[in-house]
């Protein structure tokens, strides 16, 4: 083989294991997750599941994001890159504190975006109320998890927010504070979804609701474990 198609060669090989090499990296399969053992202590991120290189399609305001993001994937990337957990706003936020003082608001997708930084109820509003704006095929709508009360220096912490969308037939849930840049999906039910995410957390799940809004709401009733 001629030198210049020698190099050539080399060059193609080395640009395609990269390639590869590079695919792998950003490559998180959903056992992945179910298997990882999880601080239960916690609703912060474990892991990032994209490194920070990861490409996003990044927007100057919050009107202009809406123009340009057009899936949950849009919204997923940026949220990955961007986000922040705010671990005293967690305890502000626990049912102890709740019981005790005024109910502190929960932060509009508007202001989230200026300054990504919250916990999961403000993660899971920005999810929501996005993708209902830039695909409402999607009937984004927010998932409530309610774990076995877990008391942590005084503060008892129970329920965890999320986002559950539609995609061809099948249900698919992002917007998690515990895996920012993570959609999980597949999934048949949300029932199935469930049995594994209380696998991954490591904390009994003693009900959960789909939800349209974050807001209180007239007591209904939740489906429980059986």
């Amino acid at each position: 083989m001629p030198l210049g198609q020698t190099q050539t060669w080399m060059q193609s090989l080395l640009a395609g294991l990269a390639g590869l090499m590079a695919a792998a990296c950003l490559s998180v399969p959903p056992a992945a997750w179910a298997q990882a053992s999880a601080d239960p202590l916690s609703d912060a991120p474990e892991a990032r599941v994209a490194p920070a290189a990861q490409s996003f399609i990044d927007a100057p305001t919050y009107a202009e994001a809406l123009v340009r993001w057009r899936s949950a994937t849009d919204v997923d990337a940026w949220i990955a890159a961007r986000f922040e957990y705010d671990k005293a706003r967690a305890i502000a936020l626990s049912e102890t504190q709740r019981q005790r003082n005024a109910r502190l608001p929960i932060i509009a997708p508007t202001d989230f975006f200026a300054r990504p930084s919250g916990v999961c109820v403000d993660l899971a509003r920005f999810g929501v109320e996005t993708l209902r704006q830039i695909d409402p095929a999607a009937k984004a709508t927010y998932l409530m998890i309610e774990f076995d009360p877990l008391t942590i220096a005084g503060h008892t912490l129970r329920r965890h927010w999320l986002v559950t969308f539609e995609s061809g037939g099948q249900r698919y849930f992002f917007a998690d504070s515990k895996r920012p840049g993570f959609i999980a999906g597949p999934y048949a039910s949300t029932r199935e979804f469930i049995d594994e995410y209380e696998r991954y957390r490591g904390r009994r799940i003693v009900a959960f609701q789909e939800r349209e809004s974050f807001e209180r709401q007239l007591r209904r009733a939740a489906e429980r474990q059986r």
